[in-house]
């Protein structure tokens, strides 16, 4: 085989390169999941706590179509079938009221800037 004595290691290197993020979170603690400061006044949120974590930008999103496109302002619940007004302010932050210990601990720990706050007042004795 032609160059095999540099073939042969340059594919180890690339394979290595290659697969360094697999091998380098063996243990799992590469991330590490922030606490978070979980309201005490309620039982349960809209959905259920997994499919909020992975899916709450995502509803924020419909709901403002929604209410600002097509004029619907209620959102049922599928976890108890609960009417909720669509609204970031009201029905979000009324339970999660404090923006630095809630959203701000998740949204640092995986480097995101979201643009709720662009349009939306931040809750009183937030910085």
């Amino acid at each position: 085989m032609y160059h095999s004595k540099k073939i042969i290691p340059g594919l180890i290197i690339f394979f290595l390169f290659m697969t360094f993020p697999f091998w380098f979170n063996i243990g799992g603690e590469a991330y590490v999941t922030p606490e978070l400061v979980l309201p005490e006044d309620h039982e349960n949120c809209i959905e259920s706590v997994e499919f909020i974590r992975a899916e709450h930008m995502t509803i924020l999103d419909q709901w403002r179509d929604a209410y600002v496109r097509d004029g619907y302002g209620l959102y049922e619940s599928s976890l108890t079938g609960e009417m909720y007004a669509m609204s970031l302010t009201k029905t979000c932050m009324d339970c999660h009221d404090d923006k630095e210990q809630f959203c701000d601990r998740c949204h640092d720990s995986v480097s995101v800037s979201p643009y709720c706050w662009a349009c939306h007042i931040e809750p009183e004795g937030v910085e």
